[in-house]
């Protein structure tokens, strides 16, 4: 911080800085210093060591959970069984019965009708809506059960396969929007329209960061992605305060832009800098009250901090070849799917609670089995290393991992349907997801579809259930984790949702 000297010397140099401090009245200063250091006078009696000093392997979970260090809002509310997620987004519509929804008793029906029965005066897009027809097309991909739970998957899937027993699908998923931009909208913020905070947004506001030099929440996007644009409010804070929206980590030599110092710059009066600006934005903080002020400050120190972190945690040169080996060739390839799934696994070993994966591409309305084989090609082994690798260094049992897209896809042609091609339209009210590690059940299937993966006939698990449950693994109550905006308390699932219980362990 600056000395004495030189901050009456910009006091006299400034008078818009000397009326600003007049309003700091003795009241406000009393109030403000006394919770600092009533706040820094609490935290040390919460030293880590006191803590658990009376925790031990026979203390009941209310024990563990009272000796929990809660934050500023009094979260946890129950112990957790999720530290850190991976949530690897399949951004398109992945074709559930091409991959996990085995239905048999259609190869039969190739080409019949689909009964008017089944559709139920559901929505179409209208891409297909207006066909005279709508034929059955039954996949064309082979399934087998694997694992001791004896899921079944397609031979689209074949290192997924390897993993099953790890695995927790849900067959149920049910969204309500029919249409890409609002369902992913949905599916990552809990509202179809574009200005609400999205789910890793919401766990950083509630939960805070594990680690001082890199944000919370980081968002990877493979490379050369094809299919629905991807915006960043998708990412985005919504409403809460800035700082926790995600940041873009790219490939290339500048994976955060902006950080990098300028031409001819060397930073080394930054520290300098930051300082002066921090005292003058509590000089504004203190006379206006915008919580915004402070939120960009805490911006500016951790893009500060980045520039040393970053280029350290974004160098994966130093992996052994085993493990490269074990994502896949594009794993050597900044920027692919796979090189950004062994990325997600280093941001967590560094402390980085939610990394968001996001992969183009699953949108196949025609040439579906060409469609899939490709994405599969290209996210298949690097997903099933990614689980193999959390398990193998001691962190699936804490790690979140989730796979979805933001719908599923008809068993109806879109288009010509032949024996070895069709096309699948959209399709919201019968998907799959799977989750695995912290706290859900390994080797499960939950929900079922009718025989043509068309509706949920067991156990449907809506958006908000879904989020409502991700937020339970974290030690959250949906319905208490809320900030008031315009007058209304908000939260990600809105007035829905339900925790999904019998997928936890």
């Amino acid at each position: 911080m600056c000395d004495n000297h030189e901050h009456k010397k910009l006091r006299s140099n400034n008078r818009d800085l000397q009326e600003i401090e007049k309003q700091i009245d003795r009241r406000h200063f009393l109030k403000k210093t006394s919770l600092g250091l009533g706040a820094l006078a609490f935290s040390s009696l919460l030293g880590t060591e006191k803590l658990w000093a009376n925790i031990n392997a026979e203390s009941s979970p209310e024990e563990i959970l009272n000796a929990y260090n809660k934050n500023r809002l009094g979260l946890p509310h129950h112990l957790p069984k999720a530290k850190r997620i991976i949530y690897l987004f399949q951004s398109g519509g992945p074709s559930q019965m091409d991959l996990f929804d085995y239905k048999p008793k259609l190869t039969d029906m190739f080409g019949k009708e689909l009964p008017e029965s089944v559709i139920g005066g559901q929505k179409l897009t209208g891409m297909s809506g207006a066909q005279s027809t709508l034929p059955i097309a039954p996949s064309t991909f082979k399934f087998q059960q694997y694992g001791e739970s004896r899921a079944w998957v397609s031979d689209a899937m074949p290192y997924l396969s390897e993993v099953v027993d790890e695995l927790c699908f849900i067959k149920g998923m049910q969204t309500d929007q029919i249409n890409h931009t609002p369902a992913i909208t949905f599916m990552q913020t809990g509202n179809q329209l574009p200005g609400r905070p999205s789910i890793g947004s919401w766990l950083s506001y509630g939960l805070g960061s594990d680690n001082e030099n890199l944000p919370t929440f980081i968002t990877l996007v493979s490379k050369n992605g094809k299919g629905q644009p991807l915006k960043a409010s998708l990412w985005g804070n919504g409403f809460l305060p800035t700082e926790h929206q995600g940041v873009q980590f790219r490939s290339g030599k500048d994976p955060v832009l902006y950080l990098s110092d300028p031409e001819n710059y060397d930073g080394h009066d930054r520290r300098h800098m930051l300082d002066y600006l921090s005292h003058l934005n509590d000089l504004q903080t203190d006379s206006y009250g915008d919580p915004e002020i402070q939120a960009r400050m805490a911006q500016y120190e951790m893009a500060f901090k980045m520039q040393t972190s970053v280029p350290e945690v974004t160098d994966i040169s130093d992996e052994p070849e085993h493990i490269f080996d074990m994502y896949g060739k594009d794993s050597r390839d900044p920027g692919t799917y796979a090189a950004n799934c062994l990325m997600a696994r280093k941001l967590l070993e560094k402390g980085v609670k939610f990394v968001q994966l996001y992969h183009q591409g699953w949108d196949q309305h025609t040439h579906c089995p060409g469609g899939v084989k490709n994405q599969s090609k290209k996210t298949d082994q690097a997903t099933a290393a990614l689980i193999k690798d959390l398990k193998q260094r001691g962190m699936l049992e804490d790690t979140l991992v989730v796979w979805g897209g933001e719908f599923g896809r008809t068993i109806y042609s879109q288009g010509q349907l032949t024996e070895t091609n069709y096309g699948r339209d959209h399709h919201p009210k019968a998907f799959t997801m799977w989750m695995a590690g912290a706290g859900v059940k390994p080797g499960f299937s939950y929900g079922e579809t009718d025989d043509f993966s068309y509706n949920v006939v067991k156990d449907p698990v809506h958006v908000h259930d879904f989020h409502a449950t991700l937020l339970h693994l974290f030690g959250v109550d949906h319905e208490k984790l809320t900030f008031k905006h315009q007058g209304r308390r908000y939260r990600l699932t809105d007035v829905h949702g339900h925790v999904v219980k019998d997928i936890l362990t």
